[in-house]
């Protein structure tokens, strides 16, 4: 399939762009493709789509479920008791939601942890996204219950080459404080011998650093690097309690962190270091975490509350300017991901948004990247494109109804 956008602005001028399969092979003026698909650009803007670098999809099902507790509380009482009734069609769901709720507000890609990963590939499939999906691994410091997980690892990452390469794997170890040090080596030999991701939660909280004091005697990041299990390859969520050491050990082993702002604030899990990581190097990526604790995945508001939430405790407004949180949001994601996406650009996968320039938060117009970043929000979206497809034109995505309509029947199972 073809399709040939015309007239659309980019980067402030106003040219066509062509995809061709699922990459952009052609962008400037007065392109003609006959056989092409040809979407009127007028008035539009055409930009990056957004890569969501930490979900857990499904929690879709369990938005407002439980808010306003802290965290290892929320987890232990609320959240895993109730997840422990979802099967593979409940997750389904619940990821068909949280797909069609990304390409509303204009994610085309997302890296997963959760239960039943089959249920959220098949969603994924379906909604024509990107993933990189991970099986949460949990084990408890349990022997038994680690070999099963790793038994589950190995065959999930053989059955993800029947899906699309849409569709790719990571390993997914939950924390320090659920998965064994045994567990974790493993997983980094594994992912270093099939050449994958591996993500994991880190330093969320000061509980989590505190016990791995009095555990280890020294603090998560620490740890980590001790036992081998640093590196690029390493997707690590939140890392909001890190001293300067920590923040030189992420970047001297090139680890890619994902800055979760509003969870992290909602759960009052602490500040994360923007500057401090910049300074010394450390990528840095965007997510909304799960529903659960956002509540949604709109990644609008996670880069405006990014750069006010690190300008405030800085006490500096020139820092994490809107040009970088868009960048977090989008080409940084798709990096930490090894997607070849996040820019428009001959060559690049074909994953993009058509912004409507005349939606009213966009006037006057005079910077299109501070206004996407600190006044837009899903309203402001016309069409998304994902691997050279489209997922939603004029604001609609095919079947929208009834994936809402289905959404709506936990609230009587789980109330």
């Amino acid at each position: 399939m073809s399709i040939l956008i015309k007239g659309a602005e980019l980067n402030g001028a106003v040219t066509d762009v062509l995809i061709e399969g699922n990459r952009f092979s052609k962008i400037g003026a007065d392109i003609e493709c006959p056989e092409a698909a040809v979407i009127n650009g007028a008035g539009k803007a055409i930009v990056p789509s957004f890569n969501n670098a930490h979900t857990h999809a499904s929690m879709t099902l369990l938005r407002s479920y439980a808010d306003d507790l802290e965290l290892h509380d929320w987890l232990a009482n609320y959240i895993w008791p109730r997840e422990a009734e979802m099967n593979e069609e409940d997750i389904y769901h619940g990821a068909r939601l949280a797909c069609l709720e990304m390409i509303k507000s204009g994610t085309t890609g997302f890296n997963d942890m959760y239960w039943h990963y089959h249920g959220i590939a098949r969603a994924v499939e379906e909604m024509g996204m990107r993933a990189l999906l991970s099986s949460v691994f949990i084990d408890f410091n349990d022997a038994e219950k680690a070999a099963e997980q790793r038994k589950l690892s190995e065959r999930l990452f053989e059955e993800t080459k029947l899906y699309s390469d849409r569709v790719n794997f990571a390993l997914g170890p939950h924390a320090i404080y659920t998965v064994s040090e045994e567990s974790l080596r493993w997983a980094k030999a594994f992912a270093q011998a099939n050449n994958l991701h591996i993500h994991i939660h880190l330093s969320e909280t000061k509980k989590e650093v505190d016990d791995c004091l009095s555990q280890y005697g020294c603090r998560p990041v620490e740890w980590l690097e001790r036992i081998g299990f640093l590196g690029p390859e390493i997707i690590a969520a939140h890392v909001v309690h890190v001293t300067e050491h920590e923040i030189g050990l992420l970047a001297e082993h090139r680890v890619k962190v994902v800055h979760n702002p509003v969870s992290n604030m909602k759960l009052s899990s602490g500040s994360f270091r923007y500057k401090q990581m910049k300074n010394r190097g450390v990528f840095v990526s965007l997510g909304t975490d799960g529903c659960s604790s956002n509540n949604n995945l709109d990644m609008f508001e996670e880069m405006k509350i990014s750069a006010l939430h690190a300008k405030l405790i800085e006490n500096d407004p020139t820092v994490l300017p809107a040009h970088e949180a868009f960048l977090m949001a989008t080409l940084s994601g798709a990096e930490a991901m090894g997607w070849d996406c996040g820019k428009i650009e001959t060559g690049k996968l074909a994953d993009c948004l058509l912004v409507d320039l005349t939606n009213h938060r966009l006037a006057p117009g005079y910077q299109l990247i501070d206004d996407l970043v600190y006044s837009a929000d899903s309203g402001c979206i016309d069409t998304v494109i994902c691997d050279g497809n489209i997922l939603m034109e004029n604001g609609r995505v095919k079947g929208e109804e009834e994936i809402i309509a289905r959404a709506r029947e936990y609230k009587k199972r789980f109330q």
